[in-house]
């Protein structure tokens, strides 16, 4: 897929357009589905993934249960095979000419491994049993003690962080500048949501997750996460993919590598990641795969950005006109 991007280097003219790719939380029972019936490129990504796992992942997001597609093993590599189904559909009905060509890109936690295919890092074929592994290592950590997440709103930074300290959460989500997810242990996450609505949060909102993501309860799954990612091939990326954990351009294969592992214990920083593309250039957004959550957060980070959501059939064909 190189031929379909433009590389740049954090050096170069500013950039205009960026892929985005959501992460866990867009899932749908039912998503894909429309692709898989008009779109033969689509259909190859979905077949080619349900051979690489050896089952039937398609049959889970087409016609599965909520309560199936939900589990984190099977969530993870759902909503990347969705989202890279949504974007070889759109460069088929698009062509090479009129396919929007990327400067930069970058994905929301899991979101994360998408860009990696998107920017020729790996394969398909490797992408999908990565994340499978990672969603089931995620899940073991959960098991080993029970954890949560909680999306506060309308609290300042050094207040929430105060509040982390006080009750042993942290701070694993910066999503806009009036929205930030802390994980912990169930019970500190209660007290911690307790606290901030004390203290002045507009909104405290408690997540349907699997476990305490993106905080230290996740170090169990550090080691087993780490062998899978050293034994696969990584290529230095045809485009530069802002990291979550540092809100910069990522251009080096080894860089990836632990950024991924880094990862699985640090703060997802999409507000700066979103903030960094935007003094970098970038005025166009196209969000690709399941649902129209980054739209949002990106709505309320820089309301002067152009946001497109490719995420069916339909989307696509609106790019045709």
């Amino acid at each position: 897929m190189s031929t379909v991007f433009n590389s740049v280097n954090s050096t170069s003219a500013p950039s205009r357009i960026a892929f985005l790719f959501p992460g866990q939380g867009s899932q749908a029972v039912g998503m894909g589905l429309d692709l898989y019936q008009n779109s033969p490129a689509a259909k190859a990504v979905f077949d080619q993934v349900d051979e690489a796992l050896g089952l039937s992942l398609s049959r889970i997001f087409f016609e599965g249960s909520e309560d199936e597609l939900r589990k984190t093993i099977n969530a993870q590599p759902s909503i990347l095979t969705v989202s890279l189904a949504c974007l070889k559909a759109m460069e088929e009905a698009l062509g090479q000419d009129r396919m929007p060509k990327a400067d930069l890109m970058a994905g929301h936690s899991l979101g994360e491994y998408t860009a990696l295919v998107a920017a020729d890092v790996l394969s398909i074929t490797d992408a999908v049993r990565l994340v499978r592994e990672r969603g089931r290592l995620m899940q073991y950590a959960a098991d080993l003690r029970e954890g949560s997440m909680a999306a506060i709103m309308g609290m300042e930074d050094a207040d929430l962080e105060k509040i982390c300290r006080e009750t042993n959460t942290e701070i694993s989500n910066t999503n806009t500048p009036d929205q930030t997810v802390i994980s912990g242990e169930k019970s500190a996450v209660e007290k911690a949501m307790e606290l901030a609505n004390a203290r002045g949060a507009r909104r405290t909102v408690a997540l349907a997750v699997a476990g305490a993501f993106h905080s230290r309860l996740m170090e169990p799954a550090q080691e087993g996460l780490a062998k899978i990612v050293n034994s696969l091939t990584f290529s230095d990326p045809s485009v530069p993919i802002v990291a979550n954990c540092t809100s910069l351009p990522l251009n080096t294969a080894e860089e990836i590598k632990q950024e991924l592992i880094s990862g699985l214990c640090t703060c997802v920083r999409w507000k700066d990641s979103v903030q960094y593309m935007t003094q970098a250039g970038i005025t166009t957004f196209y969000e690709i795969g399941p649902g129209k959550v980054l739209n949002g957060m990106i709505k309320r980070i820089n309301t002067d950005a152009e946001i497109t959501n490719i995420y069916d059939q339909e989307s696509i064909q609106l790019l045709t006109v």
